[in-house]
């Protein structure tokens, strides 16, 4: 896949199926919408997902931002998993904010050979979001391309949306939301160094720093799918600040891997959220901590025991 950088001389000269949106967390609304256009892209298209550096809501919303269910990096690293051929990550600058409706629709006519395009059914664009679905169907004459406009997919006559996965997540409901997005939940970054007081009480862990916008699940013990280098392993993760060990207020992932071992620092680790176990507290001493991780390692073997 190919990532863009956004600039007026940037062109696509193959043709190309596109579709636009948000794509915070590729909930099983976006997954329809770019299984649409990979279609279109078996005949001879190139598939194109053009999505926003910042939420269009964060901009123009008076709400305080909003976390955000996935990183660009994320979110590139699904699409290049699932074949897409371009993803164009549009700066909301002073040029874009102030396209026309007609003007963006010529743009991506004009500049990115436009052929095919799928929306949602909500979908607004251009100038104060003025263009919408109808507008599209007068414009796709005029600049040559077919449209779909996709329903919302529901769940319990509730749109799937990233606000409602954001709401499940916060709630700690995780197997709601993996159901909403159609996959589990995760983290994906770098493995850092931490303290390294789980390898001294025999139960070495790997670490990673979530970006300060990135939404988290609550502080607790998870049941997790951990993979690296392309290999799966199970993990039991935890998410929070240690109270036991530390007194800072820095939320760190902290993951056992129960089948490996090894030095993975340096390496990228996709840290997926299967299932709730308990939720965070402080213990009265590394021993009472000690005993509870055994406790919940033996969870995690006997959740997986039953996959």
């Amino acid at each position: 896949m190919i990532r863009l950088e956004y600039s007026q001389e940037l062109k696509i000269e193959e043709e190309t199926a596109v579709t636009i949106g948000k794509f915070d967390g590729i909930h099983r609304g976006h997954e329809l919408l770019s299984s649409m256009i990979r279609d279109h892209a078996v005949h001879g298209m190139k598939s194109l997902i053009i999505t926003f550096t910042i939420s269009p809501r964060n901009v123009f919303s008076k709400e305080d931002q909003v976390k955000t269910l996935i990183t660009s990096d994320e979110r590139a690293h699904i699409l290049e998993q699932e074949g897409t051929d371009y993803l164009l990550e549009l700066p909301l600058s002073e040029e874009v904010m102030h396209m026309s409706a007609e003007d963006f629709v010529k743009m991506l006519s004009e500049r990115f050979h436009m052929k095919y395009l799928c929306v949602g059914s909500d979908f607004h664009f251009g100038y104060q979001g003025k263009g919408d679905a109808s507008l599209l169907q007068e414009l796709k004459k005029e600049y040559h391309f077919d449209l779909d406009v996709v329903p919302k997919i529901k769940k319990d006559k509730r749109d799937i949306s990233s606000t409602f996965i954001r709401e499940e997540i916060r709630a700690g409901h995780i197997l709601c939301a993996n159901e909403l997005l159609g996959y589990p939940y995760f983290i994906w970054g770098e493995i850092v160094h931490g303290n390294h007081i789980g390898t001294g009480m025999g139960i070495p862990t790997i670490n990673m720093i979530p970006p300060e916008d990135k939404l988290l699940p609550p502080n607790g013990v998870y049941i997790t799918e951990v993979e690296i280098d392309h290999r799966k392993f199970h993990g039991i993760t935890n998410v929070g600040k240690k109270p036991t060990i530390k007194s800072d207020d820095r939320i760190n992932v902290e993951t056992h891997i129960l089948d490996f071992q090894g030095n993975l620092y340096e390496k990228i680790a996709k840290v997926s959220f299967l299932d709730f176990v308990r939720e965070e507290r402080k213990f009265e001493s590394l021993e009472a901590l000690t005993n509870q991780i055994r406790k919940d390692t033996q969870a995690a073997f006997a959740f997986f025991n039953q996959m």
